[in-house]
């Protein structure tokens, strides 16, 4: 016997039309943040929410270059993506409280990209506990949170940031 696990929203994503382009050079053009999951908007790069994510408060810090590789950006796009990455964090962990991180890039498709085109750093918070038995055995994600709450919770984070105060 199969048992069965219903993910209903996931059938929009299947059957839409997928928009030509790249996600991550469109999404940034747009002023519709809260729609497109953008947290952060910085000189040469900016931070958006996973609309699939691996756990709740999945982020990814983009570069707006059009590259696959670090080495095809400039020195200072690098240092953007090292401070936000590192905003990141520091936001995941006063909102969410997780009790650790998977930081990283997937170059290339044979290495796990799925925009291998467009390079992209995933901040994953972690908390003890949520590789359990759904996951390994089940082969599926719980995520406690949906997205826009989430989203909302982490707004005031990065608002904070950029004006160089903490939220309350």
């Amino acid at each position: 016997m199969t048992d069965v696990v219903w993910a209903p929203w996931r059938m929009s994503y299947i059957l839409a039309e997928k928009p030509p382009g790249c996600i991550f050079c469109e999404r940034p053009r747009e002023p519709y943040d809260a729609k497109n999951l953008l947290l952060w908007r910085g000189r040469t790069a900016f931070v958006m929410m996973n609309l699939y994510p691996y756990n709740n408060g999945h982020l990814m810090v983009v570069p707006h270059a059009h590259v696959a590789s670090l080495i095809d950006l400039e020195p200072s796009q690098r240092a953007e993506l090292g401070e936000l990455t590192m905003c990141c964090e520091q936001v995941l962990r006063q909102a969410l409280r997780p009790d650790g991180f998977n930081i990283g890039l997937n170059l290339g498709s044979a290495a796990g990209a799925g925009i291998a085109e467009h390079l992209h750093i995933h901040i994953v918070p972690r908390w003890e506990g949520d590789t359990n038995y759904m996951t390994v055995i089940g082969e599926i994600r719980v995520i406690p949170q949906h997205i826009d709450q989430t989203y909302a919770l982490l707004v005031p984070y990065f608002q904070a940031l950029q004006q160089g105060s903490h939220p309350s």
